[in-house]
Order: structure tokens, then sequence, then C-alpha cells
């Protein structure tokens, strides 16, 4: 079930809003400064590709400990995401969320798009993951 979703997902959306995740990476990564947003950026592309099957969880659930994206680093790194491409991202997801929810169909990809606008708002300590498979 998961692969007809992604299939439909890349095909009604999916594909643009991966690519502006893509260009936010590329951006942060012809700063120089950016470099430690572009990790994410690329990670959260591929997430936003494909979404169907997989989740964003908190680092510091995942690994039982805290690192440098889960504490206060991260916070900062968050907010600097956020003022940088993170409100324009989560505004793109927002916004098809709202188009795919006036259909049936489209239900659940808004949903997904709502998840992922949550996710643009603050990526920094998050890792995507496998929906009920092993982690490690």
């Amino acid at each position: 079930m998961s692969l007809i979703l992604n299939v439909l997902w890349f095909i009604l959306g999916g594909f643009w809003m991966g690519m502006a995740w893509v260009f936010a990476g590329l951006i942060m990564i012809v700063t120089i400064v950016g470099i430690p947003w572009a990790r994410a950026a690329f990670s959260i592309a591929s997430f936003s590709f494909w979404p169907f099957g997989r989740m964003a969880v908190d680092r510091r659930m995942l690994t039982g400990r805290d690192d440098i994206g889960t504490g206060a680093l991260g916070v900062v790194g968050n907010v600097v995401w956020f003022l940088l491409a993170g409100w324009w991202l989560a505004l793109g997801h927002l916004v098809a969320a709202l188009a795919l929810a006036v259909t049936i169909i489209g239900i659940p990809f808004a949903f997904q798009h709502v998840k992922l606008a949550l996710l643009a708002v603050a990526p920094i300590g998050r890792e995507i993951v496998p929906i009920g498979g092993r982690v490690f």
C-alpha cells in the first residue's frame, strides 16, 4: 500500500515539494555557513519524495541521549533554519495541503503535507525512520 501511495504522492505534487527541499539544501551548501543545515534538507527531501511508510522522530527519543542537534545548539539551529528556509517550505506544504484537502482522494496526501510543514519549521534534531520496521 505504501508503494501505491508514494507513487501517487510523487505524481500529485511530491516531486515539486521534494525539489524545494533539494533547492533549500543547495542554497545552504552555496553559503558555506549553511552546510550543517544542508544535510537535514537533503534527508527531508528524500522523505518529501516518498513519505508513506516513514516518519520523523526526535533523535533524543531514538538514541536515548542528547547530541549536538537535540540540545541548545539544535534550538539555535532550528531558529536560523526557520528564518532562512523553514517558513517558505512550511508555507509551500500548507498551500499544497489545502489544495489537496478539497478532494476526498487528496485528504491522506494533505495530512502528509501538514506533517512535512511541521517538520519544515524545526528539522534539526529529527531523524527519518521506517514505520513498523527495525530502526537499528
